[in-house]
């Protein structure tokens, strides 16, 4: 159930901005030469530069800032003519310089937008930066740094604070994070990390969750600190501007340090960086459809639910290209049937060689559409094309198709169940498994069950 937070007097409900920090896949450093590779061995992919030695000059990354203009474009932002760095001054041992390289007033891109469900997000601003290091703590009073991270680069999403509930802040993540992960090829392997600064406010001040990972903690994190300001207010106190720290084995927030102010922050002009004319490089830059937009898409043109949409481009962005290609072979009925029954449900299987096996899949449902073979006998061709393996007999697969058949006809009320939750579908394969006597296997049952119930829908 989704809660909504609001002070004593009535004020307005939770407000919460993000700032997401996204690790751009880029095979060098942002502003020299070193690998971003993954390496055990602290302190190994470092130089001068992006330990900030004296003398060492910084050199821009083009492969970052192209990466960061697809993001920016795919949030339909504002992309300036021109763009610069900056240094932020803060005194944190991770910052072997003592400054971050960033952008301040000149961000690659301004005012853009995100749609989620009808609603929309602001995007304040999407800008580069380096990563800092790593701080590990031994032990209580100790730590150590491994500065194999610091200089990687950076994308900074920062959003207004239109996100109205933790729960709409795991849902806006998860789909933005998916668009990202689409649009720069991004890998998801644990060094290139998404972190989110979590910005919530009950009352008229806010308090900031410092570098938050994972969907989880991040609505964990913001639904302790909501709970957490309103007893604060309605116990007559007032909340405190800071910076605070997720403990995910606690699954609390603490305090970490007082708040700072832009104006903290003594930012200055990059005078090793020069000014870089971005626009033509933006207007160059092509970017793919994001999986949402996708979902959007074939939804409208195809007169298909956006359940079933989301369901097929949730599943794989691969898989709705098969889908759209089923549609021009045959017809939108036709391909939600075989994309969301059998070609669906084996997807794992077919995933790596889909391409090879696109003509074929084709073909036999091209077959079933113009009559030539029933669908029983769709279903044991594509299994057996798709799994490679031997599947059961057109006999044996019509007389398991009639026990589920004869089972739904007289336990209607499944297909209502099923709406509501598909787990209701277990009772069928349940009675079927125990009529037939192990004659079938697992899968075979499963799938023609949930093959047959989404035939009632």
């Amino acid at each position: 159930m989704e809660l909504s937070f609001r002070n004593e007097e009535g004020g307005d409900p939770v407000k919460i901005g993000l700032e997401v920090h996204v690790q751009l896949p880029t095979e060098s450093k942002m502003f020299c030469s070193c690998s971003t590779a993954h390496s055990e061995e602290p302190n190994t992919n470092v130089c001068p530069t992006c330990l900030g030695m004296p003398g060492s000059r910084p050199s821009l990354n083009k492969a970052a800032l192209e990466l960061g203009l697809k993001i920016a474009k795919m949030l339909g932002c504002t992309i300036p003519e021109t763009t610069w760095f900056s240094r932020k001054t803060y005194f944190y041992p991770d910052l072997a310089k003592h400054f971050q390289i960033t952008q301040y007033d000149t961000p690659i891109g301004e005012g853009g937008r995100y749609v989620l469900k009808g609603k929309t997000i602001r995007i304040t601003r999407v800008h580069l930066e380096e990563d800092p290091g790593k701080t590990k703590r031994v032990g209580d009073d100790s730590s150590l740094i491994d500065y194999n991270r610091s200089g990687i680069p950076l994308v900074e999403i920062v959003t207004e604070p239109d996100i109205s509930s933790p729960a709409e802040a795991r849902e806006f993540l998860t789909e933005l994070i998916a668009g990202i992960r689409h649009i720069i090829d991004l890998p998801e392997d644990g060094e290139r990390s998404i972190r989110a600064d979590c910005n919530l406010s009950v009352g008229p001040e806010r308090c900031e969750v410092k570098n938050v990972t994972g969907l989880k903690n991040v609505e964990r994190a913001l639904m302790y600190e909501a709970v957490r300001q309103t007893k604060v207010l309605k116990a007559g106190g007032k909340i405190v501007r800071e910076t605070r720290r997720y403990d995910e084995e606690r699954k609390v927030t603490t305090p970490a340090r007082k708040k700072e102010f832009e104006e903290d922050y003594g930012y200055i002009g990059e005078p090793d960086l020069g000014v870089y004319n971005i626009r033509k490089i933006a207007d160059r830059i092509s970017i793919k459809e994001t999986p949402a937009d996708m979902a959007s898409r074939l939804s409208r043109e195809y007169s298909i639910s956006d359940k079933i949409s989301k369901q097929i481009v949730n599943t794989s962005v691969k898989l709705a290209e098969l889908f759209e290609d089923l549609i021009k072979a045959t017809d939108p009925e036709t391909a939600v049937s075989w994309t969301t029954g059998i070609i669906s449900a084996n997807w794992k299987a077919l995933d790596a060689d889909h391409e090879e096996k696109k003509d074929d899949i084709l073909g036999i449902v091209k077959e079933f559409r113009a009559g030539k073979i029933t669908d029983t006998e769709t279903s044991i061709k594509l299994k057996a094309l798709i799994t490679g393996q031997e599947a059961i007999s057109a006999e044996d697969s019509g007389d398991l198709r009639s026990m589920i058949t004869d089972y739904l006809n007289s336990n209607p009320s499944i297909i209502d169940d099923y709406r509501k939750n598909t787990k209701a579908a277990n009772k069928v394969i349940g009675s079927v498994m125990k009529r037939s006597s192990g004659k079938y296997s697992s899968q075979d049952i499963v799938e023609a069950t949930e093959e047959l119930i989404k035939e009632r829908l």
